[in-house]
């Protein structure tokens, strides 16, 4: 599936002018030690939106589906999904800023501290020097025997701050997969192609061969005004009396996902530990046309992709 690779829509919190301020709180009453600020090292995966009073289409995570801290001696180094791009940023813990030069003479000032078991940091954007901060985000991590429970001061819902919990991806739980054979899927099979933007500048393709050895193989292409932008290998194979789909965007790493519902021409595979999408849906309309739709676990935005079959 194509549209794997397409992963900036989910990238939106903390991007843009901001002040960021991030608490971590471990559990319990206990003196800070440096052995409670290595429980932020690792990579957190978005779980689920705990905000309340919030509609299933406004669910969200409070910051990016997936982000990496590691932790130093009197520092953490924000690695990724923090909002400052590809860039690691070392954060001293003792009030000393830290500056971070951004395009065009813009520059980015952090500030952090680890006082009782919570760690914060603030992050504001100026457009240059002798100029204003300019917005505010704020954030706060706390330990839960859950998980990591994260709040945000992002607001979908005005007044009401987003709430979110995260884990590592060992510690989220794979569902269980619904029994079938790679010939319950025979619908799939054939040459897909659907159109976007405006005017159908963009194409994009999925060529499903018949079902075989217990396996499905599919090559996926997406074109631009005229000039292959992406493509992806798929497979979906039989495994222990249920399928799997596997994806390689642009050729990559594999990324498995467990076939949990199976209908008259509509499948879902889902992959909890994946930051994004996290479930897939493929449905064959009566009037044969194909949808596949990628999203959260649960509510969110799902983005569609339409597709109808070549020369049908």
């Amino acid at each position: 599936m194509q549209f794997l690779a397409d992963r900036d829509f989910v990238q939106w919190a903390g991007l843009g002018l901001a002040l960021t301020t991030l608490l971590l709180t471990t559990t319990g009453a206990r003196s800070p030690q440096n052995s409670d600020l290595r429980a932020l090292d690792g990579e957190w995966i978005f779980v689920e939106d705990r905000t309340e009073g919030r509609t299933l289409e406004q669910l969200n995570p409070p910051m990016s589906s997936k982000f990496v801290l590691r932790t130093e001696e009197r520092a953490v180094v924000l690695v990724s999904g923090h909002g400052s791009g590809h860039r690691e940023v070392r954060i001293a813990l003792n009030g000393t800023p830290t500056e971070v030069e951004n395009a065009e003479g813009t520059f980015s000032r952090y500030i952090g501290s680890w006082k009782e078991g919570v760690l914060t940091y603030e992050v504001v954007f100026f457009r240059g020097a002798g100029k204003a901060p300019e917005g505010l985000i704020q954030r706060e991590f706390r330990m839960t025997e859950d998980g990591l429970v994260v709040r945000s001061n992002l607001e979908l819902t005005p007044g009401v701050w987003s709430v979110g919990l995260y884990r590592h991806a060992e510690d989220i739980p794979m569902p269980a997969p619904t029994r079938a054979v790679i010939g319950d899927l025979a619908w799939l099979v054939g040459p897909w192609v659907g159109t976007r933007g405006t005017g159908g500048t963009t194409t994009i393709e999925e060529r499903w061969s018949p079902a075989k050895g217990g396996s499905m193989l599919a090559v996926a292409r997406t074109v631009s005004r005229e000039k292959m932008s992406a493509f992806e290998f798929l497979r979906i194979v039989e495994r222990d009396g249920g399928l799997v789909y596997i994806a390689q965007p642009n050729g990559g790493a594999p990324t498995e996902f467990v076939m949990t519902e199976l209908g008259d021409k509509r499948a879902v595979f889902e992959n909890p530990r994946h930051d994004y999408p996290k479930r897939i849906v493929y449905e064959v309309s009566s009037d044969g046309a194909l949808t596949a739709t990628i999203g959260q676990s649960k509510g969110g935005t799902p983005r569609k992709f339409e597709f109808t079959r070549e020369g049908g």
